[in-house]
């Protein structure tokens, strides 16, 4: 089969020829209808040699979606030919976390070898992925594969980080989305869904601005170094009770701090590896600073259901497998709008 690797530290992905693989004992194999690109897999491709955790050639992509190709022995409640969506988190299914459903929090995944796909195990950016257990397959109920694609991560992450913070986006208040690409446009949608706060979108991108306006946003703002100056303007002098980041960089946290109200949620989701001090002081009292990571099986559950009711749509744009390596180029010079989704069979 073809799959698109990334096989040399601090060379583009490739798309080879790999052998197809085969499901034993528990396992499920899908023929891959749709895998979507994320700017985590260009974070592990900026990985030097010496810190780089997982072994080479990795079969890229942890955003997947397929038909149930051949099941393993032991395997019930599937049949080939079912449409599924992949959670991606993958965890020992036996810990306490994994006992609720929190297999992104596994608390033993490390210790055991347990990668996501994509992430260390091979990936869903190829003709067949291998599934390592039922139960990280979620039935798609009639979702368009492409739509319903991105929704496993940039659905799910921001639904996760915002799912915190309902408590405290109550009528009058304001949400700030930092970064308003693949999960913060997602991220907006969600906000207008389950909240009745204002949402203030800020991105460097006129066109990502844009797209936060069409999906939702109230507000939007250039994200420079006036843009805390402008958000608290927006609120009164007051600050936002919640504000997410899906950047994580220096000066994107430096504003995520500017712009929190007292006794505030800021959520770091972007990988960009800058953090915020947390300290008396430091931020307005009682500031709560959290760094999450994916979210929980019965949320992606919630998240496609989401999407079924209209709730929240992902923008896309698509490309066949041996186009992958394009995507990512695009990507990472920020001229994709939305999600990049790979057709590998299409």
């Amino acid at each position: 089969m073809k799959a698109l690797q990334y096989r040399t530290i601090g060379a583009a992905p490739e798309v080879v020829t790999v052998p197809d693989p085969e499901p034993g004992p528990s396992q499920v194999l899908l023929k891959v209808t749709a895998a979507g690109v994320c700017h985590s897999d260009i974070a592990v491709m900026s990985w030097p040699a010496e810190s780089f955790p997982y072994e080479l050639p990795l079969t890229l992509g942890h955003e997947g979606v397929g038909t149930v190709a051949a099941l393993g022995d032991g395997v019930t409640g599937l049949g080939e030919g079912d449409s599924v969506a992949v959670y991606g988190p993958w965890g020992c299914g036996t810990c306490a976390k994994c006992a609720e459903g929190k297999e992104n929090y596994c608390l033993r995944a490390d210790a055991l070898g347990i990668r996501p796909p994509g992430l260390g195990s091979p990936g869903a950016i190829a003709e067949y992925l291998l599934v390592d257990d039922p139960r990280h397959l979620v039935p798609l109920d009639g979702l368009d594969p492409v739509a319903a694609v991105p929704l496993t991560d940039a659905g799910l992450t921001p639904y996760h980080a915002i799912k915190r913070s309902l408590p405290k986006l109550v009528p009058g208040s304001t949400a700030v989305v930092i970064g308003t690409g693949g999960l913060g446009h997602v991220a907006i949608q969600l906000l207008r869904a389950l909240t009745p706060a204002r949402v203030i979108a800020l991105d460097v991108s006129e066109d990502k601005l844009r797209l936060a306006k069409e999906v939702g946003a109230h507000e939007a703002v250039r994200s420079d170094a006036a843009a805390a100056a402008a958000v608290r303007a927006l609120t009164g002098g007051l600050g936002a009770e919640a504000v997410f980041d899906f950047v994580g960089a220096e000066p994107t946290v430096r504003t995520a701090g500017a712009v929190a109200a007292v006794e505030a949620d800021v959520t770091i989701v972007g990988i960009g590896g800058a953090s915020l001090p947390v300290g008396f002081g430091s931020l307005p009292f009682e500031v709560s600073v959290t760094a999450p990571y994916w979210g929980s099986r019965s949320e992606l559950i919630e998240v496609l259901g989401l999407a079924r009711s209209g709730a929240v749509s992902v923008h896309t744009e698509t490309y066949s497998l041996d186009e992958a390596p394009l995507a990512y180029e695009r990507l990472h010079a920020g001229k994709v709008n939305g999600r990049a989704v790979i057709l590998p069979n299409g």
